[in-house]
């Protein structure tokens, strides 16, 4: 199955898609890539790669605000490719291909400041589901802000193309992008005062080596055990497949759930007049997972008031899409229902017809029956998809996004599942996502990269340590264009507090992370230890995050001499029973946010850390316990989720560090 942000593909090599949006002549040799279209964002003040492909050997002009073409010859595959020269930031204007017998034209094009955004569910996050969502789409207002979204698909070879297509960012269209992208653009527009393209290309739950070329896991021979895990041939592939195909045939036999029957409906959950005061309640649209690993069937229960002018008619119920099936009632009676007999039923918006004569002023119950037979369940879809409305469509919608209240027919826990099959090519596949999401936009033109993965690479932080920086140098040796800009956000506190220091692979990663700051050039790095949540994975507040990756943008990227980083940990000196720290990016000065700073343990040579009293000297910070009299080494935030507070006076938290290099607990995992 099925969930947008953390599933694995059951999908298999991608084809390949051409075009662009522009006008073109039917039938015609001239093509483009699909990263070339109508209302896209070319890089200004530099020089700009257009390429395609047209008969061998013919002649191609490239003509930009109706000027003087530029004029190649196709090569004997078909392959052309221009550098326009660099143009400053403005529009729109429109860019012309031609050839002999045919023409190409990209209308409202714009030269701006273009980023990819990257990564996992993170970075796929929509802006629909990110903190204060409806005021943020609301004012989404920006039609200098273009966004283009690379299909998902998976390759064994670099791809040429991709599908996608540029979109002109408004309220109607900014709800199901990257929250993260968004937000970041939205700064560097408004801070720079120029149009800006961002180019999304990612995929939930996948591992950096998915994004890997295969030249750079080639190159080092720790990554040999990643190497293991890709086919290289059509043989051992084809046997792959069909050894999965019987596994998974095996798997969906023994755990997909059968529906044993609505007891609910007997029992009175559907009636207006049945007593729910014992019910629970849930924020809708949510996934079930996100509060209760079950497979199952939840009843859900929403008391609605209608305007004494809609009494009588008929209204149109909208749910968005349901995983899996749904059985809905309005006023106790059952109006829809979409079951096993719909393809792909968990994709499909639920829309259904509210008789008139069901329709009474004031309290109206809306119920809902919703059957989860495997993995991701629930209420899928967007907040603006959960709706009441006149039939005739007249009136402002009432949305029924929020609190319902909840209670489960019955359910199996979820978590005792044996695990799903995987497919030999999936979006785990090392090189897959590289070939198929990234190879087809190079060599566009671009300012730099933000990134926003590694929870799925936990497991093997230290490993991390160099398969993160083979992924950025991949990417630059295989653009062409130098050490662009590479900003990414280090992992955010996430999942249960220890009352004692202790190990944690999440701190491991987040290290690999900051050793990647300091030695790959031109990378930045927005610190979230303070914005996660415990319970989910995806914290909802992305706008802090793009924030922090525009302020990196700025003095990275633009030379702006701005304090864009928290405090980052550079040495220490052992003073007699306590150690002192001493940081890069200080800014105006150290704080703790609280009254005492929190989150620093301290060891001596037997390794056992302790939690310790600290405090900020000038800029250092000053740290001890009477229960280490010789100290060695001190940790910061070294936790899952750590309770931590040292920010610097600009208001960027520090990020998490440790002194020592002892081996922790991902040191052998490959």
């Amino acid at each position: 199955m099925k969930f947008l942000w953390l599933g694995v593909a059951l999908v298999g090599v991608t084809h390949l898609a051409f075009g662009g949006e522009g006008e073109s002549s039917v039938g015609s040799n001239l093509k483009l890539p699909a990263i070339f279209g109508d209302h896209m964002v070319l890089q200004c003040n530099m020089p700009v790669p257009i390429w395609g492909w047209a008969q061998p050997n013919e002649e191609v002009a490239v003509i930009l605000k109706g000027r003087k073409p530029i004029v190649t010859k196709a090569n004997e595959q078909g392959r052309w490719i221009v550098k326009l020269p660099p143009q400053p930031a403005g529009g729109p204007y429109e860019l012309t291909i031609r050839t002999r017998k045919e023409t190409i034209r990209f209308k409202d094009v714009l030269f701006g400041e273009v980023w990819i955004c990257s990564g996992q569910s993170n970075m796929e996050w929509p802006v629909a589901w990110a903190q204060n969502a409806k005021q943020e789409i609301a004012t989404a207002n920006f039609p200098q802000i273009r966004f283009f979204v690379v299909e998902k698909s998976i390759a064994l070879e670099p791809q040429t193309d991709c599908k996608g297509k540029w979109v002109v960012c408004s309220p109607e269209t900014i709800g199901g992008f990257s929250a993260v992208g968004y937000f970041f653009g939205r700064e560097i527009h408004q801070r720079l005062k120029v149009p800006v393209g961002l180019i999304g290309t990612y995929w939930g739950g996948t591992p950096a080596e998915a994004w890997t070329d295969l030249k750079a896991l080639e190159s080092d021979p720790d990554f040999k055990p990643i190497l293991e895990r890709l086919p290289r041939d059509q043989e051992t592939l084809k046997r792959l497949q069909e050894q999965y195909e019987r596994s998974l045939a095996e798997w969906n036999q023994k755990v997909i759930l059968k529906d044993p029957g609505n007891k609910g409906e007997g029992m009175g959950w559907a009636k207006p007049d049945f007593d729910d005061s014992d019910w629970a309640t849930m924020e809708l649209p949510r996934i079930l997972e996100r509060s209760m690993n079950i497979d199952g069937a939840v009843w859900f229960r929403k008391v609605v008031n209608i305007p004494e002018s809609w009494v009588g008619k008929d209204l149109v119920l909208s749910l968005g899409p349901i995983d899996d099936h749904d059985i809905t009632y309005f006023n106790g009676e059952r109006i829809g229902s979409t079951g096993p007999e719909t393809p792909s039923s968990w994709t499909v918006p639920r829309r259904y017809k509210v008789p008139g004569r069901l329709v009474k002023p004031g309290a109206n119950l809306i119920a809902v029956r919703v059957f989860d037979q495997l993995e991701y369940g629930g209420f899928t879809g967007l907040p603006d998809q959960m709706r009441l409305e006149l039939a005739e469509g007249k009136t402002e919608p009432i949305s029924l996004a929020g609190v319902w209240k909840f209670k489960i027919e019955f359910a199996r826990d979820a978590s005792k599942l044996p695990p799903r099959p995987q497919p030999p090519i999936n979006n785990w596949t090392p090189t897959g996502l590289f070939n198929a999401m990234v190879a087809p936009l190079i060599p566009c033109a671009i300012r730099g990269v933000i990134w926003y993965q590694g929870e799925s690479n936990v497991g093997r932080a230290y490993q991390y340590r160099k398969l993160f920086p083979a992924l950025i140098n991949s990417w630059r040796k295989a653009w062409g264009q130098g050490d662009f800009p590479f900003l990414f956000v280090q992992l955010a506190n996430y999942l249960g507090r220890r009352p004692e220091p202790t190990e944690s692979a999440w701190a491991e990663l987040r290290e690999a992370q900051l050793l990647t700051l300091k030695t790959v050039p031109k990378t930045g790095m927005a610190v979230a230890i303070d914005i996660g949540e415990a319970d989910d994975i995806h914290p909802r507040n992305k706008q802090d995050v793009g924030k922090r990756l525009a302020l990196a943008a700025l003095a990275i990227a633009y030379g702006q001499k701005i304090v864009y980083s928290g405090p980052i940990y550079r040495s220490m000196k052992i003073e007699g029973n306590r150690i002192r720290l001493f940081f890069d990016h200080v800014g105006s000065g150290l704080i703790a946010r609280g009254e005492r700073l929190v989150g620093f343990a301290i060891a001596g040579k037997d390794r056992k850390f302790v939690w310790a009293n600290a405090k900020i000297e000038g800029n250092t910070v000053v740290v001890w316990s009477e229960q280490v009299p010789e100290p060695v080494a001190v940790r910061y935030a070294w936790a899952d989720n750590p309770d931590c507070n040292l920010y610097n006076k600009e208001g960027l938290p520090a990020s998490p560090f440790r002194t020592d290099d002892w081996p922790g607990v991902t040191v052998n995992n490959r």
